[in-house]
């Protein structure tokens, strides 16, 4: 059970940015524009627009600060010095004040999106949490990005009254797919000493990054087929999601999941494009 007393040599009044880095705001970030985007190209009223995203936002904080909330103890074990509630940046009380205010934010914002909206989307949150809770330590650990990021672009469009396209979900899914391999990569060594072990950690490193580099290059190519754009912007983005791919394959660190969101992201402002 964590405490949330700050570790000899940390800051004794943890708060705003401990709390930041807890939400895993990069992420978080990359999905409510990709979301945006979305709605966008639905044409959905800026109204709709703006609630969607708040939603979003709102599901997306409360997956990032349960994460770290959960995983605190571990984060410690390992010695992880880029987690606030490891470190003692963070405020273990604060986190879950905040982490329950952003779910009853969700729940209250996803309901006037439409029953079925609503309800997709708070399915995709719980998605977020079952990974959190732990399919992370399982050879499944690629079913909640699958399925949470796939059913997020039915949510944009159910809010409409329809449903996606086929290839919506889809490349959606392989997207997520993709981002997970990659996002538990820089983390193997930490999180092998502490007994985790999905998919990512099954593959081993030599192998994640040629099979997320497949999977992101299979959801552009989705994309492509589904928004049918014109040659010239089919030839730039082909292009431009190659050269991602190569970072994904032969970046360090962080880079092969930034390069990941931005393989995302392009697609998602490809649909805009496109319409």
């Amino acid at each position: 059970m964590t405490t949330g007393v700050a570790p000899e040599g940390a800051t004794a009044h943890p708060g705003a940015r401990g709390l930041l880095l807890a939400a895993h705001p990069a992420p978080a970030l990359a999905v409510t524009v990709m979301m945006g985007l979305l709605a966008v190209a639905q044409g959905l009223e800026a109204s709709r627009t703006l609630l969607l995203v708040a939603a979003v936002l709102a599901g997306q904080l409360s997956i990032g600060w349960s994460n770290d909330l959960v995983d605190a103890s571990r984060d410690r074990q390992a010695g992880r010095r880029d987690k606030p509630l490891a470190t003692g940046e963070g405020s273990v009380r604060l986190t879950r004040l905040a982490c329950a205010g952003a779910v009853v934010a969700c729940v209250a914002l996803s309901a006037p999106l439409g029953t079925a909206a609503g309800l997709v989307h708070l399915v995709c949150v719980a998605w977020g949490w079952a990974y959190n809770l732990g399919l992370k330590a399982t050879v499944w650990s690629w079913v909640p990005y699958a399925a949470s990021f796939g059913a997020l672009t039915a949510v944009v469009t159910l809010t409409d009254g329809v449903a996606p396209p086929w290839w919506w979900p889809v490349g959606a899914g392989l997207l997520g797919v993709g981002a997970h391999l990659l996002n538990v990569l820089p983390d193997l060594d930490d999180d092998a000493a502490t007994g985790v072990r999905g998919l990512p950690h099954r593959l081993g490193p030599a192998r994640i990054a040629p099979v997320a580099a497949g999977v992101l290059l299979t959801a552009s190519l989705v994309v492509l087929l589904g928004a049918e754009p014109p040659i010239v912007v089919s030839a730039v983005a082909t292009l431009v999601v190659v050269c991602l791919a190569v970072v994904v394959v032969r970046g360090s660190g962080r880079r092969p999941f930034l390069a990941a969101m931005a393989i995302a992201l392009g697609d998602a402002a490809l649909l805009v494009v496109a319409r």
